[in-house]
């Protein structure tokens, strides 16, 4: 007997005849809704809050009504100096009209076929929609949808444009974890990327891209 099954064999003799435990899996959230969905009443505190988080971890928040998201976008674009973006399948098309103005025009790139690392590198960024964002936590997830793609355009590009509706916004983590899938690819997004070595010396961009802008339609 190795020291493996020494230690499980320890473990079931310890627990052999001990009652069956029912373990909890309706979670309420914190809204108090175990749906996870954000009243009307508190919708435009969790925009404040997300926004606010957001904005701790360093990301780029604009909230705007939601006829405004294309000027906010465009906007966003040019200042960024965007040549090639990259344009997830199932993005809302009008998010990207674009108003006639004197200023050198960016090309969209699809995935289809799959854009190589290279490719996804050399590209000026990416924008994307959302699964649900987090107020409490200022996380934004992604679960490869319409408008969102697979989780490399959003990890090598070194710009992310995210647009978040109302709607998606929900309270606490138990309740985000109620809307999505755990059947779906998962990325949870707090912020830019970012790390810190021992001396607390912080870095962006190191696992995913270093600049996070955020378009949080109310």
């Amino acid at each position: 007997m190795n020291s493996r099954d020494l230690i499980l064999a320890r473990v079931r003799g310890a627990v052999a005849g001990a009652p069956d435990v029912e373990v909890p899996r309706a979670y309420r959230g914190v809204t108090g809704d175990a749906t996870g969905g954000a009243t009307p009443a508190g919708g435009d505190r969790l925009v404040d809050l997300l926004a606010e988080r957001l904005r701790d971890y360093r990301a780029i928040v604009h909230v705007v009504p939601e006829a405004e998201i294309a000027s906010v976008v465009e906007e966003a674009l040019t200042r960024r100096k965007i040549g090639r973006l990259v344009v997830p399948h199932g993005l809302p098309s009008a998010w990207l009209e674009r108003e006639p103005r004197d200023r050198e025009p960016y090309d969209t790139v699809g995935d289809d076929p799959e854009l190589s690392a290279a490719d996804l590198d050399g590209v000026d960024g990416v924008i994307t929609g959302c699964a649900v964002a987090i107020a409490e936590t200022g996380t934004i997830v992604l679960d490869a949808g319409h408008g969102q793609g697979r989780r490399a355009l959003t990890l090598l590009p070194d710009y992310h444009l995210c647009v978040v509706g109302a709607g998606q916004i929900v309270a606490g983590v138990p309740d985000a974890v109620a809307r999505l899938s755990p059947e779906r690819p998962l990325t949870w997004i707090s912020g830019p990327s970012a790390t810190s070595d021992i001396e607390l010396n912080r870095v962006e961009g190191v696992h995913g891209p270093r600049t996070l802008e955020v378009v949080i339609a109310r």
